[in-house]
Parts: C-alpha cells; sequence; structure tokens
C-alpha cells in the first residue's frame, strides 16, 4: 500500500521569448500538479523560452533571462515540496546546452543536458546548442548568483545522471532522445531507473501523432517503467504548431493522455501509479542479466519520497486504469490544428482586429475560410466551458470595452466581428463562382464584400498600352503565351494590393472599437506551392497561410467532414466544381481549368512532392520508383514527360518559394524554403538525369515492339 505515487505531466501554450507569461504558465501548472496531489511535475522542452526562440539562443540575454526566471520559479510559495523538472538554456563553460534543471525545496538537484539534438525538418537544434556527447559523466556547474541566493549553493552536478528519492529512481530525457536507436531511457531503465521523463517542442503534422505514441509506448513496453510525456502546445511565434498531447504511460500501458488540440493555456495530466507494478514487471531472468552488465549512472541523493507512505495511503485510492488512446482523423486535425493555430496567431498579433481573406469561390479559399470558422467554433465552445483568457481576448478581439460582459453564443457571432471576405470579379469570373463566395460568407457569418475590379485592370493595361504603344491580348484573343500570362499576373497581383487597401480600412469602416489592420490569409495549398502553379506577389501572398502545408487531395476531405459536421450545405458545391483560377476568358470552346494548366492531377503532385522530399529521390530515381508505382496505368514515356515536366516547372518556379507566404506546417513534403525545404532558387536543366531517363525509356519500347521517338 505504500508504493502509490501521483506524477503530473503538462502541456504549455509557450511564446518564444515570453518570458513572463511563460513563467506564469509553468507555475500554474505546478499549482494545478500540487492541487491533484502530485510529487513530480513535468514540463515541456525550453518551456522557460519558448521553444522556437531559433537565434535568439545565440543572445546573452536569452541565458540571462532564463535564470532570472527560474529564480522566480524556485522562490515562490506554490513551488515546494514537489520535485520539478524544468526546460531552459544554460550555458556551462561557454557552451550553450539544452537543458532539464532538476529542482526540489529552493535546490538545484541536477542541470541534465540534452544529449542527442533533432538536427532535420524544421529543426536547427545544432545551430544553437552542443549535444552532452558524453554518457554517465557528470561536472561541477558554477550556478548563476541570482539562483544561489535563494539555494544557498555555490556549484551543482551537470551531466547525465539521475536521481535516487527514498523509495524510487527518476531519470530524465529530452525529445530526440526518444527517437534515437539507443536511447537514453533503454540504459537507465536497466541501470534501476522506474521513472522516466520526457520534455518534448514536438510539433503537430498530418498522421503523426500514431509514430509518436508507438515510440512512447515502445519505452516501457519492452522493460518496463513509468514514462511522463510532456509537451509544448499552441504557436509560439512560428510556422509550427505543437500539439501537446502529454501522456502518462506505465509497463506500456497509456493510464492519461491530455488533449491533441485546446486553446487552454495550461492543461495538466495526473495519474496515480503503483511503483511496484515496475518492479513486478521487470522479473524477467534476461532482462536481471542484461541489467548486471549495464554501465552504472552516478545517483544523485533526494531527501524526498515521491509515493505515500503506507500509513497515508487512503484504501479507496488505487492506480489510474489503463484508457484507451484518443486520436483524430486527419480531416479533424486540418478542422483543430490550424484553427488552433490561427488564434493563437490572432490574438498575439498585437492591435490586430481579425483577418481578411480575397475568397474566390474555389477549394483553397473555402478550406481556408472553414478553418476560420472552424477556430470560431472552438473560441465559443472555450468561452462556454469558461476559459478566463479565452473569453478575455475574445472581447478584445471582437472590439468590446475591457468592462464588458458580453458573450458570444454562436460561431457566426464571432466569425461575423473578427472575419471579412471579398470577392474580387472580373469578366472573367463566373456566376457561379461569386454565388459560392456569397453563400459561404452568409452561411459562416462573415462580413463579405462583393467588387468588381475591372476598370482597375483595365486602368493598368491602358497605362502600359500608352506607354509601350502595344496591346496585349489573351491567348483565345489571339495573343501569344507571354501576352497571356501577363494579362492573367496583372489580375491576380492587384488582387493582392486591394485585398490589403481593404485589410486596412473595413474595420474603420465598419467603426469597429479596434480599428486595426485585418490580417491577410493566403490560400495556396502545398501541392500549388510545389509545382509553382501560383503568381509571384498575387493573392497567395499575405500575411500568413493556413493551408499552405496542406494538399488539396486531404483539402477536400476536410471540406467533406465540414459539410456535415459544421452544417455548412453549401460546401458541397465546391467539391463538384472545377478547380480554376478564372484569369482568362470564357468561350463556348473553353474553361480554364487548374489540373489542365498544371499538366498533371494534384493526385500525382503529392506523389511527386512525397517523393521529392520524404524519400529524398531526384529526377532519376523518382523515375524510376514511379516506374513501379505508375506501371499499371501509365507507360514508361508518360511516367517519363510526366516526371521530366514536373521538374521543370518545379525548377523555373523554385524562386516563388523564396517569397511564400508563412504557412502552417502540415506536410512532410512542404516546400518552405525559409525553414524547412533548404534548396536552391535557381536551378540548370537535369540534362543528365533526363538522358538517363530518355535512354531507358527507348529500352522499354524497344522491348516492347514499340516505335521509338526520342523527344527534343
Amino acid at each position: 500500500m505504500g508504493h502509490l505515487a501521483t506524477l503530473a505531466t503538462c502541456s504549455l501554450n509557450q511564446w518564444a521569448l515570453d518570458f513572463e507569461g511563460n513563467t506564469e504558465r509553468i507555475i500554474e501548472s505546478i499549482r494545478q500538479a500540487k492541487a491533484a496531489g502530485a510529487t513530480l511535475r513535468v514540463g515541456p522542452e525550453l518551456e522557460i523560452t519558448g521553444y522556437g526562440c531559433l537565434d535568439h539562443f545565440l543572445e546573452g540575454d536569452t541565458f540571462l533571462h532564463s535564470w532570472e526566471m527560474l529564480a522566480k520559479i524556485i522562490d515562490n510559495p506554490d513551488c515546494q515540496d514537489i520535485l520539478l523538472d524544468i526546460g531552459m538554456p544554460v550555458r556551462h563553460r561557454n557552451v550553450r546546452y539544452n537543458c532539464r534543471v532538476l529542482i526540489y525545496n529552493r535546490k538545484v538537484l541536477l542541470i541534465r543536458p540534452k544529449m542527442w539534438l533533432a538536427n532535420d525538418g524544421n529543426y536547427r537544434e545544432m545551430r544553437y546548442f552542443t549535444p552532452w556527447m558524453r554518457p554517465r559523466h557528470v561536472e561541477e556547474y558554477y550556478l548563476e548568483q541570482i539562483v544561489g541566493k535563494i539555494t544557498g549553493q555555490y556549484k551543482v552536478p551537470f551531466g547525465d545522471a539521475v536521481l535516487s528519492t527514498k523509495d524510487t529512481c527518476v531519470g530524465a530525457e529530452t525529445c530526440e532522445e526518444l527517437f534515437t536507436p539507443d536511447a537514453p531511457h533503454a540504459h537507465m531503465g536497466l541501470n534501476g531507473v522506474e521513472i522516466f521523463t520526457n520534455s518534448s517542442g514536438s510539433h503537430h503534422e498530418l498522421r503523426k501523432l500514431d509514430t509518436r505514441i508507438n515510440l512512447i509506448l515502445e519505452a516501457t513496453r519492452k522493460a518496463g517503467g513509468i514514462y511522463l510525456y510532456s509537451n509544448q502546445q499552441g504557436c509560439d511565434g512560428d510556422r509550427l504548431y505543437y500539439d501537446g498531447c502529454a501522456m502518462i504511460i506505465v509497463n506500456g500501458k497509456v493510464v492519461a493522455q491530455g488533449s491533441q488540440f485546446s486553446l487552454n493555456d495550461v492543461e495538466v495530466v495526473t495519474a496515480t501509479v503503483d511503483l511496484e507494478e515496475v518492479r513486478s514487471f521487470r522479473c524477467a531472468p534476461s532482462r536481471g542479466l542484461q541489467a548486471t552488465q549495464s554501465p552504472t549512472y552516478q545517483r544523485l541523493e533526494v531527501d524526498m519520497r515521491l509515493s505515500k507512505r503506507a500509513e497515508d495511503v487512503d484504501p479507496g485510492v488505487g492506480p489510474s486504469d489503463e484508457i484507451d488512446l484518443r486520436y483524430h482523423a486527419p480531416e479533424e486535425e486540418i478542422a483543430m490544428g490550424p484553427a488552433c493555430w490561427l488564434w493563437d496567431y490572432l490574438r498575439r498579433c498585437g492591435g490586430a482586429a481579425g483577418f481578411f481573406i480575397p475568397l474566390s469561390g474555389g477549394i483553397d479559399s473555402c478550406a481556408t475560410a472553414t478553418i476560420v470558422f472552424s477556430m470560431c467554433r472552438l473560441v465559443v465552445q472555450a468561452v462556454y466551458d469558461g476559459n478566463e483568457q479565452v473569453t478575455k481576448d475574445t472581447r478584445r478581439i471582437c472590439g468590446e470595452a475591457e468592462d464588458s460582459k458580453w458573450l458570444p453564443t454562436e460561431p457566426q457571432e464571432v466569425c461575423n466581428r473578427i472575419f471579412h471576405t471579398c470577392f474580387m470579379g472580373t469578366t472573367n469570373s463566373s456566376k457561379d463562382t461569386r454565388s459560392r463566395a456569397r453563400e459561404l460568407a452568409r452561411e459562416i457569418g462573415a462580413y463579405h464584400v462583393d467588387l468588381n475590379m475591372d476598370s482597375v485592370v483595365t486602368a493598368l493595361t491602358n497605362l502600359f498600352t500608352m506607354v509601350t504603344d502595344f496591346r496585349p491580348r489573351f491567348t483565345v484573343h489571339g495573343g501569344n503565351k507571354t501576352e497571356n500570362l501577363a494579362l492573367q499576373n496583372i489580375q491576380a497581383r492587384l488582387r493582392m494590393v486591394i485585398a490589403y487597401l481593404f485589410a486596412q480600412l473595413l474595420p474603420t469602416v465598419r467603426a469597429r472599437r479596434n480599428s486595426g489592420s485585418l490580417l491577410v490569409l493566403g490560400s495556396a495549398n502545398v501541392d500549388e506551392c510545389l509545382r509553382g502553379y501560383l503568381t509571384k506577389y498575387d493573392c497567395s501572398s499575405a500575411d500568413i497561410n493556413p493551408i499552405g502545408g496542406i494538399s488539396k487531395t486531404d483539402l477536400k476531405s476536410f471540406i467533406s467532414y465540414a459539410q456535415s459536421t459544421f452544417s455548412l450545405p453549401i460546401l458541397e458545391s465546391f467539391l463538384t466544381a472545377v478547380p480554376t483560377a478564372e484569369l482568362e476568358p470564357i468561350t463556348s470552346t473553353y474553361v480554364q481549368s487548374d489540373e489542365a494548366d498544371m499538366g498533371m492531377t494534384y493526385t500525382e503532385l503529392s506523389v511527386f512532392g512525397r517523393l521529392r522530399k520524404v524519400s529524398k529521390l531526384g529526377p532519376w530515381g523518382m523515375y524510376e520508383k514511379l516506374l513501379h508505382i505508375w506501371s499499371d496505368r501509365l507507360t514508361p514515356r508518360e511516367i517519363y514527360e510526366k516526371t521530366r515536366r514536373f521538374f521543370w516547372f518545379y525548377s523555373i518556379n523554385r524562386h516563388k518559394m523564396t517569397v511564400l507566404t508563412p504557412a502552417y506546417h502540415a506536410e512532410q513534403y512542404s516546400p518552405d524554403d525559409n525553414r524547412y525545404d533548404l534548396r536552391p532558387f535557381l536551378y540548370p536543366a537535369y540534362t543528365w538525369a533526363y538522358k538517363k531517363m530518355e535512354e531507358n525509356v527507348i529500352a522499354w519500347e524497344a522491348r516492347a515492339g514499340k516505335k521509338v521517338v526520342k523527344a527534343d
């Protein structure tokens, strides 16, 4: 009966460089953990600074303020009588480390540096930190005076050690270390560590949670143990959304799981565990033999116990039961992840009065608008649930006075105050797209503007003609491809100018109390960005883009989901409409089509994107792979031509990625040039790869007895 312990982990919505706000949320999580009876509290990676400080981790101020905030936590009366695992950057012997600081009752017990750093994809930790490449090695760290005068300590242990309490042993690992083949928890477990903490800054990606959970379960499934996983939650100032989902696992079984998407700034997850269950689980002789040969960790003694004494145990309280894991379908992830990201961006963007989007009547801007509506749904639900911070932010953003008691009762109320849509029509626009845009705005409650911009387009075209004495024409009117493209781009780029004009002035026109500007939303999906099927500095150029990392295929599934879940019948018409830019004249024999213009389908684009980024294939490798994937429907020559066409357009349009609107990261094949997909933007022709492909095609056709036609 004396082996029960209540432990706590958490998800915090931290903001990079918001030192005071981050500290307040840390202390609040400690209060909630103690209120639940927890004796150990684990927080996210780099929680004091926020994970996304990037090059600010190179600044001395960041380290100074981290110690100042840690001093506040150590000295706070609410932070006593509980073992704390807190994340912050630390400089040791002039080397920067990503660290866990373990504290108990105004004493620093251990500073544990991260041993394996995340340094791929969205992460560049080795740009800012050095990994601690000395397993089980411990040194002395000379404590900063601001903390030392509180703790009475001059030196504290720094390195790869574990804590030994009166009743158990605790070891810490950080984020990426869980994902490595030789993870620290395996060695710690063999050395007798029973409780593992993992503090993460893990971002959301569609369909990624399953991978993360499998690794967490595996950490204790073979060798036993109690695993506390903590993660950041929310947008901390960049393209990523950290999706929380804090968990507690005992011997490979989940006993507590937090939300994956939430507007809560602080979410604490607790469970009561039986330490004796770990000892019983580890009775296998093979495990015992390996344990006797396992390298020894230095144990730092802590004068405390995590479990209750036998005489203090409540007979009516037992270990937490195993629970069923909760997963969201990809459509739900799209509905919730970008929506939470948008809310954080809006509420933290000082003075912003809401969002503005050019609503074209197509599925991309429709999906973006529907995500904003989903955000409004989450906001109204949070207000209904009594979330004081969301209520306060909602009143402020919606233009209410500070002493207002107004509460929204439906998402359309919030949407009408903060979301502005505009159909920017020309003679090339159809009645169907105009009516779809208008009806969607009506159903979600957005403030909608309908205008024709032909006069502006004509004025600009006339100016060019007056200066050059040349009048460009569309292809259907006898013009060449260059003229045709220029006339399309005029319309697209003017939409951007008009969008920012309306975004700045509409709140004033509406006499909003909060008369700041609106944030302009982009609506180019990941496949169009990959192919470069967008005009540079057109209406895809915006402040932020919630769908820039989501494929067209997934967006269609999301719209289908939202149609019934959000009760928006108008969405059916967007699903059945042919995707079109509507930048060329409609004639009896020609209607512009996105897929026809691109020369490939959106489904094919997704395949190209994954093979290029995730599978790391160039033109030749991609062609070889596609021979197997598409052989049932395409000939080798057709596969070659599609591959060559993709890389030609990808190459000539790569420069557009340098000015791509910051987008919510959701897909592993995002072409975002600024952080995730680091590649040149000026490419040579892939001549050698093309020659190899063409020779291979000729060989295939010769085998099949077909006529060989060599491409130009």
